[in-house]
């Protein structure tokens, strides 16, 4: 998020002398993004980030493809994914290519003994039940239903659930995730227009520097593999930081849909967009109001991308049936629109209550093994009269 933001204390000028109360350095990091010449954030740590005690055996965590070409409208059945103690076995990806993964959680317990970091892929966290708080060197963002969290790449954190019941969402992006450019002028900030501005994003706050030696697990993801890492002093020693590179959160519920006389495309839905695929949210908001006009959407074909929409919450105006986490895929190259009789029911309809998440992809996805053993076998079938 191109916004710049501070916590803790810092020098007044970068790459200067800054020195702890006994008289000795802090240690400065810069973390960067494209080289040198993108956002970056000035870290301040107690000690410095590289003290490595050892490095055990990676593990591989790559998805398991089970149909890499397909050409079939798929639905998954989310919730029927198994809850699991902890949030890292608890992610299972169902719908992959080599610019997202795209994966469905229930963790049941906190991350205590542990830290992680995605080294290679921004992470967008979709927090469909439960709530807590993102622990970060930067500070921590609680979160609850309805609250996506953006953790770029490279960033240490844990997750702390205040509940057992934890449903969660989450994109990993291998590019990185921004607000659409449209949305912002020259100078980054978000315009008028803009569905949401900087009053909604959820910044780091209350920073804890932890000052603490001893073994430190920290679990690295990278091209697959799981490295488990032991450091010797605490990943959240920051005693101050500033920039742009950071992680931060937005609410669904603060997503302000646009509407108009007549039915508004996917794209005014858009909430974050990436160079491989876009994420919208289609929230409750009031329908067209031209006097004929059909709120459904239209049949259309996706040429140039796969559709996934995930279903949250809410009467889902073109489909039937519809249940909490449920997963579509339509894949680009054969059309898909309503549901029989849902045009129909649509027409005078003054509003909608339903909640999505929608992800567009330019390039095919494939299905995991985990995603066969919830899939809905028939939904192909599901537009016959």
């Amino acid at each position: 998020m191109p916004i710049y933001h501070t916590q803790g204390k810092i020098p007044d000028k970068r790459h200067t002398v800054f020195r702890k109360p006994d008289g000795g350095l802090y240690a400065e990091e810069l973390v960067s993004t494209h080289g040198f010449s993108s956002t970056y954030s000035l870290i301040y740590h107690c000690h410095p980030p590289t003290l490595v005690k050892q490095i055990s055996e990676p593990f591989s965590v790559e998805p398991k493809i089970a149909r890499e070409k397909h050409l079939k409208h798929t639905s998954l059945k989310g919730f029927d994914i198994a809850p699991a103690d902890d949030f890292l076995d608890s992610r299972k990806p169902v719908l992959v290519n080599n610019d997202l993964h795209l994966s469905l959680a229930a963790p049941r317990h906190s991350m205590t003994d542990y830290f992680y970091k995605n080294s290679q892929a921004d992470e967008i966290l979709f927090i469909h039940e439960g709530g807590g708080v993102l622990k970060t060197g930067y500070g921590q963002i609680p979160f609850e239903y309805g609250d996506y969290l953006l953790v770029p790449r490279g960033v240490i954190y844990q997750l702390h659930f205040n509940t057992e019941q934890n449903r969660l969402l989450i994109v990993e992006s291998f590019s990185p995730v921004r607000t659409p450019k449209r949305y912002r002028n020259e100078h980054g900030q978000l315009m008028e227009h803009a569905p949401f501005c900087e009053r909604d994003i959820k910044l780091p706050s209350s920073l804890e520097t932890h000052d603490e030696k001893g073994e430190f697990k920290i679990l690295i993801k990278k091209q697959g593999l799981l490295y488990p890492y032991t450091y010797s002093t605490h990943p959240f020693d920051f005693v101050g930081w500033d920039g742009y590179h950071f992680p931060w959160g937005l609410s669904i519920h603060d997503f302000e849909p646009i509407t108009g006389r007549l039915h508004q495309p996917p794209p005014v839905h858009q909430t974050f967009e990436t160079d491989h695929f876009v994420l919208c949210s289609f929230c409750p908001r009031l329908y067209d109001y031209h006097p004929q006009a059909v709120p459904a959407p239209y049949n259309h074909s996706n040429v140039d991308s796969d559709e996934v929409l995930y279903y949250v919450d809410g009467d889902f105006m073109s489909r039937k049936n519809v249940e909490r986490g449920q997963i579509t895929l339509h894949p680009g190259g054969i059309p898909h629109g309503p549901h029989p009789g849902t045009v129909e029911k649509s027409i005078g309809q003054t509003k909608t209550d339903e909640l999505a998440v929608m992800i567009d992809p330019f390039r095919p996805l494939m299905l995991t093994e985990e995603a066969l053993e919830i899939e809905d076998k028939g939904y192909y079938k599901s537009w016959q009269a």
